[in-house]
């Protein structure tokens, strides 16, 4: 019997995740500040605690929880603990395996595609490429490194490095979709990898299941749209108008402060690896986008 214990279980990926892993006849547990139901358990990552009950007979651990990098400006406190909400409990949930000696057959750790930095090039980026020295590939490195511990204890470790999230309720394209108009950012070149909600479920549902679903892999789809492309393909697609002149970079830098730079700076990001395992449901923006808006 698989049985998952999720964090980040009650968030927009999670969610959806846990019918997917039952629907394949998983159990699944979730950690959570305010559990209500049964299979959810309670954790404190300040005060270092996880209730203990959670472990049991758990066979993989899916971590998802982090708070959400595009939420709140970058203030000083809020780096932390964009960092501290993904390094610390992971460091917590390591600590509690090692002292229960929990027989893990895996650990899964969300990552994002910020790992390869904010900048727009060229180049294609793989799995093998080495992270950039800003502050979003800081914190992909440190969280990926807090997950790599589970190796230590002979625990696989898969890591999904993750792009864009496309789904209708809540996320990317809710903040894209505007009540009045639709409009690209800068100036329209940078590169926004990304993948439908579904893909990446049915990965998270791989890396339990697959036994060669072992390291990192980009969770990205396999096409390559600039943010001036997904911006007419999403206006397209929900038949609302692209407003001619894009959104000056000063003002969403005015707006938003740092975290302007992962809208304005993106490049491409390869799906090679991973698609040599997987077969993508929506590999295609505009099957994508219709699967969401008009099915």
């Amino acid at each position: 019997m698989v049985k998952v214990l999720i964090t980040g279980g009650t968030g927009l990926i999670g969610k959806q995740l846990q019918d997917l892993l039952r629907a394949n006849k998983c159990e699944v547990s979730i950690l959570t500040r305010s559990p209500q139901n049964k299979n959810e358990f309670h954790w404190n990552i300040s005060e270092n605690y996880i209730d203990v009950k959670a472990f049991e007979g758990v066979t993989h651990i899916i971590h998802l929880a982090g708070a959400g990098i595009a939420d709140k400006r970058w203030t000083t406190k809020r780096k932390k603990e964009l960092i501290n909400s993904r390094v610390q409990s992971a460091n917590l949930l390591f600590q509690k395996v090692q002292e229960l000696q929990i027989p893990l057959k895996g650990f899964i750790s969300a990552s994002g595609i910020g790992y390869y930095g904010a900048k727009t090039s060229d180049k294609i980026f793989t799995e093998e490429d080495r992270p950039e020295n800003d502050f979003i590939s800081n914190i992909c490195v440190q969280w990926e490194n807090a997950a790599l511990q589970f190796q230590k204890i002979d625990v696989p470790v898969t890591i999904l490095r993750t792009g864009v999230v496309l789904t209708k309720t809540g996320g990317a394209l809710t903040k894209m979709n505007t009540p009045l108009f639709l409009s690209a950012l800068g100036n329209g070149q940078q590169y926004v990898p990304w993948i439908h909600i579904k893909d990446l479920c049915n990965l998270y549902l791989e890396t339990v299941h697959n036994t060669n679903f072992k390291g990192i892999f980009n969770a990205v789809a396999p096409q390559h749209q600039t943010n001036e492309s997904f911006t007419n393909t999403l206006g397209k697609t929900i038949q609302k108008a692209v407003f001619p002149i894009n959104a000056p970079s000063f003002v969403l830098k005015t707006a938003l402060g740092e975290m302007a730079y992962i809208l304005l700076k993106g490049s491409r990001v390869s799906a090679d690896k991973t698609s040599k395992l997987y077969n993508y449901i929506f590999a295609d923006l505009t099957a994508a986008l219709n699967n969401l808006y008009n099915e």
